[in-house]
Parts: C-alpha cells; sequence; structure tokens
C-alpha cells in the first residue's frame, strides 16, 4: 500500500520517513504552518532516493504558477487541494506528469472525481487539511476509476482501523505523526508505518496499476 508523509520541512524528517519505507514525502506550498520554500525542497529532493515520489501540494494556485514551482523544486508531483476545476487539472497535467487531485468527503467534487481525470485522488475531511477524522464509508460515493488515497486525521491508532473500512490503495498522514506542527515524531512514523503494512489488503473494483509509473523516464 502506498504511504504518503506530509507536511515535511526538514531533510532529516524526509530521510527518516524515506528510511522507515514511506513511498512518497510532501512538502507544502500553500499557506500553512508547514509551509516550506521552494529552494530548500530543491535542496531535499536532491538527497532523497530516485523511487520516492515527491509532491508539492497547493491550494488554489494558477495552473502556470504550479508547473514553474514544481520545476524549481524538483519535486515530481502537484497535490491541488483546494477548489480547482477539472479545466485547471487539465492545465497543471500539461506541465506536471502526476497531479493528485485531493477532494473532500461528501461533496460534490468527490462524487465525480473521475471528471478531475487525475489517477490519484485524495478524499480529506470536510475541512480539508484539519487533521479530523471522517466516515471513511463516504469513499463509496467515489466513482470507480481513480486510485484513492485516505487521509484526514490519521495516526498510528486508527490507521488499521480506516484501511480496514475504506480498503484505498493508499494513505496520507501529516500532523498525525507529528511531535508539534513541521516536526516529525520518530516513533509516531515507525509505528504508523508499521500499521499499514501489517493491515494492507487488497482494494477491491479499482485499478491496481503499477504504484510507481513516476519512476519512468
Amino acid at each position: 500500500m502506498f504511504v504518503k508523509i506530509c507536511g515535511i520541512t526538514s531533510e532529516e524528517d524526509a530521510l527518516l520517513a524515506v528510511a522507515l519505507g514511506a513511498d512518497a514525502v510532501g512538502f507544502v506550498f500553500a499557506p500553512s504552518p508547514r509551509q516550506v520554500a521552494v529552494q530548500k525542497v530543491h535542496d531535499i529532493t536532491r538527497r532523497l532516493p530516485r523511487e520516492i515520489l515527491t509532491v508539492a501540494v497547493f491550494r488554489d494556485e494558477h495552473p502556470s504558477r504550479v508547473i514553474e514551482m514544481v520545476d524549481r523544486s524538483g519535486v515530481k508531483a502537484a497535490q491541488l487541494h483546494g477548489h480547482e476545476t477539472p479545466d485547471m487539472v487539465a492545465a497543471v497535467m500539461k506541465g506536471v506528469r502526476t497531479v493528485i487531485k485531493a477532494v473532500s468527503a461528501g461533496t460534490q467534487d468527490a462524487a465525480r472525481a473521475d471528471a478531475f481525470h487525475t489517477d490519484l485522488v485524495l478524499v480529506d475531511a470536510p475541512s480539508p487539511g484539519s487533521g479530523e477524522v471522517f466516515d471513511w464509508s463516504l469513499l463509496g460515493d467515489v466513482p470507480v476509476g481513480p486510485r484513492l488515497i485516505l487521509a484526514g486525521g490519521l495516526t498510528p491508532d486508527n490507521v488499521a482501523a480506516g484501511i480496514r473500512a475504506a480498503r484505498p490503495w493508499g494513505v496520507d498522514v501529516s500532523s498525525g505523526v507529528e511531535a508539534a506542527p513541521g516536526l516529525k515524531d520518530a516513533v509516531k512514523l515507525r509505528r504508523f508505518i508499521s500499521e499499514v503494512r501489517a493491515t494492507e489488503t487488497p482494494e477491491p473494483d479499482r485499478p491496481a496499476g503499477a504504484p510507481f509509473d513516476w519512476m519512468e523516464d
């Protein structure tokens, strides 16, 4: 199962997440206590293994600006975590190979997630980025097609239950493995990834896909 550790603000935490088995690390470029500078992300991504998916997180940013910041930072993917329209997502996809569209559970965007034409859809709580848990059964309202990443209030204590209930393709965590905003807790990170690996189950009725398409040149 795909594991993304988001809200990374330092090289130390990025390397720690990778060493513990994360498949992806996320850097927040949108306004946030975890916001990190483009140049700093560029310096971090140069130190990470090629197979790791590096993700820049945006909220309601202009597509041309998203593409520019992705290029400057050296990340491989853009996560669009705002009110982006399908046209805006399509514009980003012209310049960024891997795009994750985030939607809020129970909303119209979630119900029409396939309209964004992205391979990866992240399903978050109704208040995105709040760290709140939502009704995981709402993932069933998302159309078949995209590979789904479960987010929203996940912690080492509840991620196993979330996987069993929602059966996503992947999981995403930020505040649930922190000692403080932007500072990861090594013990929580290790526990979180261990719980995922011990619990992962096949995702029903959704494409399995090669999880590391971004490795291809």
